[in-house]
């Protein structure tokens, strides 16, 4: 079965669906977020939020709050109602004054923790992109920049330290490999 035809199947089986992507740097979920916003935008309202606008910087990332954040935006969004998000401005080191986004129908969590123990009931589907640890770190630097190196050489570490405790890949619905 097509990957699209699967999602489309587990969200007619919800009202107000979610779909996760999640796994680490580099992997390609924010471009696999785009690629299915807008094939499933056929059928659905699609609203894309993604964990790099949620974190509280390179420290406080994978944090209690972090987790605090996405149930309240989940909650808001499974009953319907704008969701007041507040983003993190990485070049002040401080978050942006909350802004209220209009509900949709369908909402695509994407980044690393967007597939959380904590919330993953509520998910109608959870997708896992792998990648080769060098090769992520390889990818994220060419993107962002070689300056990022030591910050993310750690938040390499923060993230398979999350994924372990979490098992996020062994509950996902869907596992892809990127290469």
């Amino acid at each position: 079965m097509h990957l699209i035809d699967a999602l489309l199947d587990l969200c007619s089986q919800s009202n107000q669906p979610i779909i996760a992507i999640d796994g680490p740097a580099g992997a390609g979920k924010t471009t696999l977020a785009g690629n299915l916003a807008q094939a499933l935008s056929a059928k659905y309202s699609v609203r894309t939020l993604h964990m790099d606008d949620l974190y509280n910087g390179w420290e406080g990332a994978l944090s209690d709050e972090l987790t605090q954040t996405l149930q309240a935006i989940i909650t808001a969004h499974k009953d319907q109602r704008p969701l007041r998000v507040k983003t993190y401005d990485w070049h002040a080191s401080n978050f942006r004054e909350p802004v209220l986004l209009d509900s949709k129908d369908l909402l695509i969590l994407e980044g690393v923790a967007s597939g959380q123990s904590a919330v993953r009931e509520k998910l109608s589907a959870l997708i896992w992109i792998d990648i080769d640890e060098k090769t992520g770190l390889s990818r994220v630097l060419e993107r962002d920049g070689q300056q990022y190196e030591s910050l993310m050489k750690k938040w390499l570490i923060l993230q398979s330290e999350h994924f372990q405790k979490d098992s996020t890949q062994e509950n996902a619905e869907f596992i892809l490999t990127n290469e």
